[in-house]
């Protein structure tokens, strides 16, 4: 998760050194998204959720609804359309609607759950509370989860994943590990290796062991009702959890958006919302 501090311009992270914002090749399948997909059929939407707090850009400082443009990238080079899905009230029913005009859903990063969700005070660098924004992620990745739709949720997400499901977060990593390995600061992320479940989901598209760009101080402590790890880091913190019984249920705690040559995550959610959608029009028909 970020916290104080770490995000830049516009509470936007800042992209890697000398990385553009256009999609980019590596591992996974990288296609040019639009209407269709490359075989004919229609490109999967993909839900995006987004930032809501103060932000600054000309002459305006004014509160607004944004995001990294990565993760758009993300979704667009593997194959999907992107729509932005910005924190407002919203009931069961609610995200109900919202989900049933999408195919698949992400999950971005942002500030700390509030602790008090899971049962805790705050931590004195846990970021203040943004409730709008925990009540609409709960609520979209709950519907998700009763409707089987597919999610891949990151960072923030993977631990609103987990306090949806009963878990705790650790509140400040350094505490835990003694360092800021995992959050160096400065809107500069790091890289640490994970190592992968073998015959996991995660497996299947990042291999046994992978890079991740890391921004978090929070991480997953107690795991929440019928998720199971998937990655650790060498110290043993959770970098992944997924869930088991749906078709694609996939969070992790590391940014996928921020590696160009790796789309390998994001084609794994497009994919398998493309096989959502297609299930969905034939008993639709």
């Amino acid at each position: 998760m970020v916290s104080k501090g770490s995000e830049g311009p516009l509470g936007l992270h800042s992209p890697l050194r000398g990385e553009s914002t256009g999609g980019g090749g590596g591992r996974g399948t990288v296609v040019d998204s639009g209407a269709t997909r490359p075989n004919g059929d229609p490109a999967p939407v993909i839900g995006v959720t987004t930032y809501r707090q103060r932000a600054q850009t000309g002459v305006w400082d004014t509160e607004a609804a944004f995001l990294p443009a990565q993760y758009l990238d993300g979704v667009t080079a593997a194959g999907g359309i992107a729509v932005l899905l910005p924190p407002q009230p919203v009931t069961s029913v609610g995200a109900e609607r919202v989900l049933s005009r999408l195919d698949g859903l992400l999950i971005s990063g942002g500030v700390d759950v509030d602790p008090a969700r899971y049962g805790q005070r705050p931590h004195e660098q846990t970021d203040a509370p943004q409730p709008l924004r925990d009540d609409w992620d709960l609520a979209l990745l709950d519907a998700a989860i009763a409707a089987g739709l597919p999610f891949l949720a990151v960072c923030r997400g993977a631990q609103v994943l987990n306090v949806l499901r009963g878990g705790t977060l650790v509140q400040h990593l350094p505490d835990v590990v003694g360092s800021t390995t995992y959050q160096p600061g400065g809107g500069q992320f790091n890289r640490v290796e994970v190592e992968v479940e073998p015959g996991s989901r995660l497996a299947s598209l990042v291999g046994e062991r992978t890079l991740g760009h890391v921004y978090h101080h929070q991480a997953i402590d107690r795991v929440g009702d019928g998720l199971t790890v998937t990655a650790r880091s060498g110290d043993g913190v959770i970098e992944a959890v997924e869930l088991p019984e749906h078709d694609f249920g996939v969070a992790v705690q590391w940014h996928p958006e921020e590696d160009r040559d790796d789309r390998a995550l994001f084609t794994g959610l497009v994919d398998a919302a493309a096989v959502y959608a297609e299930n969905r029009m034939r008993q639709d028909a």
